[in-house]
């Protein structure tokens, strides 16, 4: 069966959720504001140059989460994908996985986000299948600590490698959609690698080897 693979932030959705996941914390004053804006604009500066340290992100994004029980959580998330999320999913991005859907092809969102707050965007945009960045959870709570590889960079092979012997998956004309350069060791390993509105690395990146390059931005004012 053909598996579709899409990054979320910034190919799927029109935003990064991550960031903003960030920005609703400091709106709420749930995170002290100058401290955590500061670093949360470093972090993304340092993603989309490709310097970042993975753990020391997460040692910083998911500390928030060990500060409450899951119920508070839940109703912490339901409140941010209403007002961060549900704005920047694009229409262009719907149809490109109805495409996928009408051809009978197994969808799976891989994101370096962590779960937490990417399992209910993927549930919005009816994909079943997703690999994330999982925190760990002890006791029925998040420690603020990662469990395991983090699905970032080459992280992410490792993880779509497991994923596909768990379900007797393989990538025999399978399709990868991205706009970051630090998705090209993901890209280069699947059958169709796809451009979705690049960062500057990628865009030239796929020029080099001729991939083919789209926006799902189009259909915005």
């Amino acid at each position: 069966m053909t598996l579709a693979i899409f990054d979320l932030d910034n190919t799927l959705l029109g935003g990064d959720s991550d960031y903003l996941w960030g920005e609703y914390l400091i709106e709420h004053n749930i995170v002290d504001k100058e401290i955590y804006r500061r670093e949360n604009d470093r972090f993304y500066s340092e993603y989309k140059a490709g310097t970042l340290d993975i753990f020391e992100f997460l040692e910083f994004s998911l500390e928030p989460l060990s500060r409450f029980d899951m119920d508070s959580l839940n109703r912490l998330r339901q409140a941010y994908m209403a007002e961060k999320v549900d704005s920047i999913v694009l229409p262009a991005a719907l149809e490109l996985l109805d495409r996928h859907r009408a051809q009978n092809h197994t969808l799976l969102i891989i994101t370096a986000t962590n779960r937490f707050v990417t399992e209910p965007i993927a549930a919005r945009l009816g994909v079943e299948h997703l690999l994330a960045t999982d925190p760990e959870v002890v006791n029925n709570r998040y420690t603020g600590r990662v469990a395991g590889t983090p699905c970032f960079r080459e992280g992410k092979v490792t993880r779509l490698r497991h994923w596909l012997s768990q379900h007797g998956q393989n990538l025999q004309d399978s399709w990868f959609y991205s706009d970051s350069h630090n998705d090209i060791p993901l890209l280069e390993k699947v059958t169709h690698p796809v451009a979705v509105d690049a960062d500057e690395k990628l865009a030239k990146y796929a020029r080099q080897r001729s991939w083919p390059t789209i926006s799902l931005r189009d259909l915005e004012d």
